[in-house]
């Protein structure tokens, strides 16, 4: 199925859903194409308190929000995983449902992807106690010990969420310290169903009936062996960005993040980037909102000439 566009952005996230609102309302034909449910990490993320005149909204409520309105002024929203991308004067993205999709422009905004552990029964035991989402399995392990691995914003955001449900809450950090903001990081300390546990790496998911039963860590100076029970692991250890579809393009650096100017735009003409998966500083809400203004207004005016 042949489908022209103005402008096809990879992705539903935040960048990508407010590049919809911005190029639509400028009178472009606009798709949306996400292989997920729209709104990207919101989705997955229980409480947002730094998204501007929202003090406090859950993740999942904001995402919503956001879709209605990049739908609002006639974008398409579309269901596919994109495979491939053909540059040219006419550009088309191929789906690996075999649709083919064909624009002037192109905006990826397909953000990142959650980082492995890759220690062992990692892979074995995910969606049998091991999640890389709080918000969608917390629920499961009520009364139950889980074990957030990782120190940063999201560690200790999900943490903080998972204390709801769980009778207690491990976080392991490799070093001494939270790479979390101070906020988050007092929240934690007066949370009590919470304990961390620091100077220690995973090395080991151990199973039990077929699901989670403990984990295995090393500590890091002394590498001296504990295992823990916990009825579930939550990594929170980084992420990678959602590229390899565009990896022929020569536009992204050695991580897979792509390259763009302050205009969006990569080196091949009439391509865009926005958000999480371009190569940024600070990977936030309003900052990916900003990137996908700032490239829908970019094709806009590559397409106006």
């Amino acid at each position: 199925m042949d489908v022209q566009y103005d402008v096809i952005i990879i992705g539903g996230g935040p960048a990508g859903m407010t590049a919809a609102i911005y190029a639509s309302r400028a009178g472009l034909k606009v798709a949306m194409l996400e292989r997920e449910a729209p709104g990207g990490k919101l989705i997955k993320t229980f409480e947002i308190q730094n998204y501007p005149s929202i003090k406090e909204m859950n993740g999942a409520d904001l995402a919503y929000q956001m879709f209605e309105h990049s739908t609002h002024f006639g974008a398409e929203y579309l269901y596919g995983d994109v495979n491939k991308i053909e540059d040219g004067e006419i550009k088309k993205v191929i789906s690996s449902d075999g649709n083919t999709y064909t624009a002037h422009t192109i905006i990826i905004a397909t953000g990142t992807k959650e980082r492995l552990l890759n220690i062992p029964n990692e892979k074995e035991l995910t969606g049998k106690g091991v999640s890389y989402c709080a918000v969608c399995d917390g629920a499961f392990f009520k009364n139950q010990v889980v074990t957030v691995i990782g120190g940063g914003n999201s560690a200790l955001e999900e943490s903080l969420y998972l204390s709801q449900f769980a009778s207690q809450v491990n976080i392991v950090i490799r070093r001494d310290v939270f790479r979390a903001e101070p906020i988050i990081q007092a929240k934690i300390e007066n949370e009590p169903k919470i304990h961390v546990i620091k100077k220690h790496l995973p090395v080991e998911i151990l199973a039990e009936d077929g699901k989670v039963g403990a984990i295995v860590l090393e500590d890091v100076e002394t590498k001296e062996i504990t295992t823990i029970e916990t009825k579930a692991v939550f990594p929170y250890i980084g992420a990678d960005p959602n590229t390899d579809f565009a990896k022929d393009l020569g536009i992204t650096d050695e991580q897979g993040y792509i390259l763009v100017d302050d205009h969006m735009e990569t080196k091949a003409k009439g391509i865009y980037a926005a958000g999480d998966c371009i190569d940024k500083v600070l990977r936030q809400v309003v900052t990916a909102c900003g990137d996908g203004a700032v490239a829908a207004q970019s094709a806009f005016h590559y397409i106006k000439g």
